[in-house]
């Protein structure tokens, strides 16, 4: 069993330097399936998610190279399209060789997508482009197959905005004969990170970064080099680790615009800014002010940044509510967070959270990545030690978090117990030995 134990600490300061996104760093390997020569990748995150995705693709033949966070990819010997089904279960983003893989073989198996519980996040959009594509889905008990003799470019308004699925049509269409016109598409920075790549292999991709995407399809990708975009969710939340410790953090080696919409709120809520071409200080004079925020697609507030924050705004000094649009039951942290004391009202879709609250350390867990960093950020202010189960959704989304939060001055270390009766085996298989 493992967990992590936090005590109350002082103000965190110092500088942390930001890692590759890990939503786009997933998509770009899998990107690497549509090309025909050695791909390297730069700013890749050694976290479990990259290391599954990594795993999926020397099964269908990719030769990688990892060397620190640069991966050198060979794709000219993949022979199958079928993915594990059980390790796809474990990998939400295991979609994202659907599109890539199509286009080449045709016919793709993939279990159906697992990772982060937080809500029902269907893959209908998916389905719909690929179909358009030219694609037909057949559905099994636990995984589907996707075929298509032949991919056409086509005229594809999505239903909603999503930007895995934005990436997935944009992976095959890149392949498809003709011009494919994506309408309501994300506009993520990870949709633009992987547009780019896609051109510099080779595609002809426009639009990305707007509502609009114009793709004219090519016969091949060739091979080269690209630096995956710095992980803004993991920006933000450094930057309200310092708001709700009363310290002062630099967040560096990051692109200050893909935080816009998270920097307007913390200094909406009194949080004082910094901004240079590369960096973001974040830090306070005085206390916090309760504010309103709506969680939706961007350029609005990250979905991905509302557990974290709400857990930064227990120490304001009025009450706060946050409105998620984009996964409305996406508040396991919060039912985490009241059992050390924090006494949130959650409503299907909102919470409200009470400020001025005081924490006590507790036994909790983080049932998705975002929601181990709020509940992180919580045991900081909390009185005694608090116990987070569930590491292994925090090490999707993060390198070494431990070791990143004590060079900050956290009080944090990750404890490792075998269970008693592995203890037990072990003892009786020595004294047999013996």
């Amino acid at each position: 069993m493992r967990w992590l134990e936090i005590t109350r600490s002082n103000s965190l300061t110092g500088s942390i330097t930001i890692p590759g996104s890990k939503n786009s760093s997933l998509p770009l390997l899998a990107a690497c399936c549509l090309c025909d020569e050695e791909v390297t990748l730069k700013n890749i995150p050694n976290i479990s998610d990259v290391s599954l995705v990594c795993d999926i693709a020397k099964d269908i033949g990719m030769k990688i190279v990892i060397n620190n966070d640069k991966l050198i990819l060979d794709p000219s010997n993949i022979h199958s399209s079928l993915i594990d089904h059980n390790k796809s279960a474990h990998f939400r983003a295991s979609y994202y060789f659907a599109g890539a893989l199509l286009g080449k073989f045709k016919r793709v198996s993939i279990g159906y997508p697992g990772g982060d519980d937080f809500g029902s996040r269907p893959i209908d959009q998916h389905i719909k482009g690929l179909e358009a594509l030219g694609a037909k889905f057949n559905f099994y008990n636990d995984y589907y197959v996707v075929e298509a003799e032949k991919l056409i470019g086509a005229d594809i308004y999505l239903d909603v905005i999503s930007s895995g699925a934005t990436i997935n049509i944009m992976l095959a269409a890149v392949l498809a004969e003709g011009k494919t016109i994506l309408r309501n598409v994300a506009r993520d920075p990870e949709v633009v990170d992987v547009a780019m790549f896609l051109n510099e292999m080779g595609a002809c991709v426009k639009g990305a970064g707007t509502d609009l995407i114009i793709i004219e399809g090519v016969k091949t990708l060739g091979g080269g080099t690209h630096c995956a975009i710095p992980d803004r969710l993991i920006a933000g939340s450094y930057l309200m680790a310092a708001a709700i410790t009363g310290g002062n953090i630099k967040v560096q080696g990051i692109i200050p615009e893909h935080l816009i919409s998270c920097t307007a709120k913390l200094k909406e809520a009194g949080v004082c800014i910094e901004e240079g071409n590369d960096f973001i200080r974040a830090y306070t004079d005085d206390k916090i002010q309760g504010i309103n925020v709506k969680a939706t697609m961007y350029p609005g507030f990250a979905t991905d940044l509302q557990q974290p924050l709400t857990s930064m705004m227990l120490v304001a000094s009025s009450h706060s509510v946050i409105t998620d649009t984009v996964y409305p039951g996406r508040f396991n942290n919060c039912h985490e967070l009241n059992r050390m004391g924090a006494d949130i009202i959650i409503k299907e879709g909102s919470v409200t959270i009470p400020g001025n609250r005081s924490l006590k350390g507790a036994w909790v867990n983080a049932s998705d990545v975002r929601a181990g960093i709020s509940l992180i950020l919580a045991g900081l202010i909390a009185e005694g030690t608090t116990y987070i189960t569930g590491v292994e959704h925090i090490e999707r989304g993060y390198v070494d978090i431990v070791k990143d939060f004590v060079s900050l001055g956290a009080n944090i270390k990750l404890v490792e117990k075998i269970e008693e009766e592995e203890q037990e085996d072990d003892e009786e298989a020595s004294l047999s030995v013996c």
